[in-house]
């Protein structure tokens, strides 16, 4: 049997879910993640938006393109300022590279057609470097994760949806009695008030030749169970990287001391990415005399007091 590889080829190196992906669906059964990969990806878009949404830059110069360096920054996990002589000061994602002395990269290789080759540039003399977390990584692997769990939930919402619209078991004894079935269930399905069928759809006694396989349709519909998962799971991520919600899961009125103690996990990651960014921005100001500053979007409560501004009692 051939050796299922769920790592990098480089020793030490997690593969992504995409990667896994490509090499197990050759193996039956493979690895199990959501099929409707349109479906991920459409979460997938709108969550990296939600990170994005998170920072607001202020002071970008007008020859950057604002996409590019925050997808680069973002999904990728860092980008490089260099000083061109086409370009201006531009920003370019290129792959880190040797060592200093604490074991961090030194150098940013950059490729770029329209550069006319590869630039070798030196961290803190030839660029500077922005990243978004320590590792040097982005959001992807987040993003991905909530992804494919919220695109599971979305496709078991609508199949569970479809198939609590009926609950019937035909059984036909020719294939036109079939046919007359699945017309039966069609007039049904698509919302007719009335569905008129023959009397070869009933036994010599008069009984119907269906059979009713759940009688109470409530007790296989979990739908709306799905969907406060799919909000869930939001609030999760919402939590996660920064965007202020309760993320408490009762009927109740919340207390002000849970929403406070949802406050601080929601600053955790956001105040460590928005530190990592600001040193980034802070060398490249003062490598390239620009003055360009990076600040949260959103303001939890304690920051709203703080401002001064008037705020209830905490409760939701």
């Amino acid at each position: 049997m051939a050796e299922r590889l769920t790592y990098d080829s480089r020793p030490g190196v997690p593969a992504s879910y995409d990667y896994v992906n490509v090499y197990n669906h050759r193996f039956r059964p493979g690895t199990v993640h959501c099929q409707d990969t349109a479906l991920v990806w459409y979460f997938q878009r709108y969550l990296i938006q939600k990170v994005i949404a998170v920072y607001q830059f202020d002071g970008i110069p007008d020859n950057w393109d604002l996409d590019y360096f925050r997808y680069n920054l973002f999904i990728g996990g860092h980008v490089e300022v260099i000083n061109t002589r086409t370009f201006g000061i531009i920003p370019q994602r290129g792959a880190l590279g040797g060592y200093n002395v604490f074991y961090r990269p030194s150098y940013s290789q950059i490729a770029n057609p329209l550069l006319k080759g590869s630039i070798h540039a030196i961290i803190g003399v030839d660029c500077s470097l922005i990243k978004m977390q320590p590792d040097y990584l982005g959001a992807w692997d987040l993003v991905s994760y909530y992804a494919d769990l919220m695109a599971l939930c979305a496709e078991g919402m609508g199949v569970n949806i479809v198939n609590t619209k009926m609950a019937y078991v035909f059984a036909s004894d020719t294939k036109a009695q079939a046919e007359s079935f699945k017309k039966l269930y069609d007039n049904i399905a698509s919302g007719q008030p009335a569905a008129f069928t023959d009397k070869n759809l009933f036994d010599e006694e008069g009984n119907p030749k269906w059979l009713l396989f759940q009688q109470n349709l409530k007790n296989t519909y979990v739908a709306n169970d799905i969907c406060n998962t799919l909000i869930n799971l939001e609030s999760q991520f919402n939590t996660l990287v920064g965007i202020p919600n309760v993320n408490i899961n009762k009927a109740s009125g919340v207390s002000s001391q849970e929403v406070n103690a949802n406050n601080t996990q929601t600053k955790t990651l956001c105040e460590l990415w928005l530190e990592e960014i600001q040193k980034g921005l802070n060398q490249t100001n003062e490598m390239f005399g620009l003055s360009i500053t990076a600040n949260k979007r959103f303001k939890d409560q304690e920051e709203v007091q703080d401002d001064g501004e008037t705020v209830g009692d905490g409760s939701v």
